[in-house]
């Protein structure tokens, strides 16, 4: 051979290797570099301990005393739920649309990646995917995934789904994802899901409902069955169809369910029957979430109240009821007197014709016009022995009238007559008795250095000497200003106010004996409540714990109690008090509204009448009723008292609680027992006296019953009616 091609060959050969030699050296830089690029790209996912700590964001729920979903708290709507609840149709319809090799792969489906390489290259786009149920869980589990279309994100979605199938069994990767996907509308999981769209848990799902389900993935929403049902049956179809071809479905059931229409949407789960309670008890959770390091919309916190939500239903019931004529009256009122509407208007931009077109044909009252033409209330009703807050409203029910001002806990409002309870119970207090007797006659009252005021009684009467029992009784304003001026002081009135829990101001003025400084509804209530609880008062509780998402405790809320009053001295005014309810301004609701049942309360009613209050209880409960207008300066009507307009809202709720017949407190059910009545305390006792002189009476003394703190009883007989003539003396 001659030299020249040995010499090529050699020179060939030195070619061929070094070609081969930078083949290698530049592969084994591309896998160096990838490998670098991989570890990058890595150091921002989650790693192996993270995966094992993921708890995906859930809702959380407020719940009612007797197990309902009152209100839920979240930012992504999503209801976690075990694999074993999700029915087998949604699991097979899964597997046939989004991962048909899912029990086979590792996470990566090579095949299908493979496919939409090929696919993407030849289209010269990104528009096939490949991605397996595991690199979709990854993207939904890890914000720090993306969810752009590119192919950093694919090779994030791949380190991840590895990791995470070395991580969770099959079962538990699908669990994941049925529990975190996006189902459109705010929802995420198959639970939230299933409640929105068919209103119903998902372990009741059937197979149609299954597929409208699956149908979503891909884009919810173009395929939501509420806004798009053309499209969503179209897909509905598709899944039928995909799964009867990879045999999880047989022909009959396939023809079956494809010739039904879309599944109606059942009614959907209340969660909003107390919106004014459930506001409530977020803003007190806000108050404790650092303090148990708790986040309230993302936890999956169990929060148990005490409301019950029959009870809360009477209330809302007659409240809205009441709520309904008291508007009527106030509309009827505006109208026939112009003046009155004029004034109530005037710092607003509507005229007189507008506002008046409103009333008259019952539109809707407009936001700027509401404070001075929407008549508004509040509503509580109190377990008096546990302080359980059983119901709430704290404003008018209606959507288009609701909102985030809670009256019930938030208004201050002059309570009137309603104060005057601790007005006698500091005279009781004091010594004095249910028959000590003072003028029913005009009198001025100075409110201030500058200002005098000449009260009068809610008719305009007077009279001569009357008892506390009869002042109470009839609410004679006369005779509880009277014992502010000449039997007790102001400042023992205002500290017998806050021992039974009020924490507004009240001042120490004559005027007081009228209800003039402000008080909160709930707390006037729970003051009301330890009346009817022999003196013990117990702070309100809304909530009875907190649970996590496994169901540890993180809280558990105990009442607070303390006597606040010696039980001799309530028994007596809560008889007087009974007095009221029996023969008084809250008579109606013997005579009218028919509950026998032993309770004792009190109407209000403020001079402007821009107050009106019932607030009452029994042995087992306590309901205090506050309407009024949220302007202080617009009357609700002329003859609004508190016996019109806030009585008839006590006595429907009174009267459809005891027909429900029990509440539920912490898991036991309470009886309600109509004939309950208050056992008379060890330190009262009853005696016979005389009608006209209170003194203990005589065989010839018109008699009457009585009761009185032992130390306070009459001692002298009645010096009167000595004699069988002696009525006769004076004729």
């Amino acid at each position: 051979m001659p030299e020249n091609n040995l010499g090529k060959e050699n020179f060939q050969d030195a070619s061929w290797w070094k070609v081969l030699l930078n083949t290698f050296l530049f592969l084994l830089s591309c896998f160096i570099c990838g490998i670098i690029y991989l570890f990058i790209l890595s150091r921002d996912l989650p790693s192996i301990s993270e995966l094992q700590r993921f708890n995906p964001e859930q809702v959380s729920k407020i719940l009612s005393a007797d197990g309902k979903v009152i209100k839920e708290l979240y930012i992504h709507k999503r209801d976690v739920v075990k694999i074993s609840q999700i029915p087998r149709s949604l699991r097979h319809g899964l597997l046939a649309m989004e991962d048909r090799n899912f029990f086979a792969h590792s996470g990566v489906s090579f095949q299908a990646l493979a496919r939409a390489v090929i696919v993407n290259i030849m289209t010269l786009s990104r528009s096939q995917g490949a991605s397996t149920i595991t690199q979709q869980l990854a993207r939904n589990m890890y914000n720090t995934i993306g969810f752009e279309k590119t192919y950093t994100r694919k090779l994030k979605e791949l380190i991840t789904s590895i990791n995470i199938e070395q991580t969770y069994t099959k079962s538990e990767i699908m669990e994941l994802y049925l529990n975190s996907v996006y189902f459109g509308h705010g929802t995420y999981g198959v639970q939230a899901a299933s409640n929105h769209y068919f209103g119903k848990d998902v372990s009741d799902l059937n197979l149609n409902e299954s597929a409208v389900l699956i149908g979503l993935l891909p884009a919810p929403a173009r395929y939501s069955p509420i806004t798009h049902p053309e499209r969503a049956l179209v897909r509905r179809n598709l899944v039928l169809r995909v799964m009867k071809e990879q045999d999880y479905i047989e022909e009959d059931q396939y023809q079956l369910v494809f010739q039904t229409d879309l599944p109606a949407k059942q009614v959907e789960k209340d969660g909003g029957m107390a919106p004014y309670f459930t506001e409530y008890i977020r803003r007190e959770l806000e108050k404790i979430d650092e303090e148990l390091d708790i986040n309230l919309y993302k936890d999956g916190l169990m929060v148990h109240t005490t409301l019950d939500s029959r009870i809360q239903k009477a209330l809302v019931d007659a409240f809205n009821s009441g709520m309904n004529k008291n508007q009527e009256i106030l509309n009827k009122e505006f109208l026939n007197d112009p003046i009155k509407l004029e004034d109530a208007i005037g710092f607003t931009d509507y005229d007189l014709d507008s506002a008046r077109n409103i009333l008259a044909a019952n539109d809707t009252i407009p936001v700027s016009l509401r404070n001075q033409l929407l008549v508004q209330g509040a509503g509580i009703v109190l377990d008096p022995v546990h302080g359980h807050i059983l119901g709430m409203i704290g404003g008018r029910e209606e959507d288009i009238y609701r909102d985030h001002f809670n009256r019930a806990t938030q208004a201050k409002r002059q309570p009137g007559s309603v104060f005057k309870p601790f007005i006698y119970l500091t005279a009781l207090e004091q010594g004095y008795t249910t028959t000590t007797e003072l003028l029913n006659q005009p009198l001025i009252v100075f409110i201030d250095d500058t200002t005098q005021w000449n009260p009068q009684n809610h008719d305009g009467s007077t009279g001569l000497l009357t008892t506390l029992r009869e002042g109470i009784r009839r609410s004679l304003n006369l005779i509880s200003v009277r014992v502010v001026q000449e039997l007790v002081s102001p400042k023992d009135i205002v500290q017998n106010t806050k021992d039974f829990g009020i924490s507004t101001y009240i001042r120490a003025v004559d005027a007081i004996a009228l209800g003039v400084s402000e008080v909160y509804p709930l707390e006037i209530t729970a003051a009301y409540a330890a009346i009817a609880n022999n003196g013990i008062y117990t702070k309100p509780v809304a909530i009875t714990r907190i649970e996590d998402r496994h169901g540890r405790v993180i809280k558990e809320y105990i009442p607070e109690t303390r006597e606040v009053q010696d039980e001799a001295t309530i028994y007596i005014l809560r008889d007087m008090m009974r007095s009221v309810v029996d023969a008084g301004t809250g008579g109606a609701l013997r005579w009218k509204y028919k509950f026998h049942a032993p309770a004792a309360g009190k109407t209000g009613t403020t001079n402007s009448k821009a107050d009106a209050w019932f607030v009452g209880f029994t042995p087992q409960l306590a309901i205090g009723v506050w309407v009024g207008m949220d302007d202080p300066a617009v009357s609700l009507g002329e003859q609004q008292f508190g016996s019109s307009a806030a009585l008839p809202i006590f006595a429907n709720t009174i009267q459809d609680i005891y027909n429900v017949g029990d509440y539920q407190y912490r898991g036991e059910t309470i009886l309600l027992n109509d004939r309950a009545d208050w056992k008379m305390s060890p330190g009262v006792v009853e005696v016979e006296i005389c009608k006209d002189t209170y003194e203990k009476a005589t065989q010839f003394c018109p008699e009457t019953k009585e009761i009185f703190l032992k130390d306070n009883r009459p001692r002298q007989q009645c010096r009167t009616h000595s004699s069988p003539f002696s009525r006769f003396k004076d004729k």
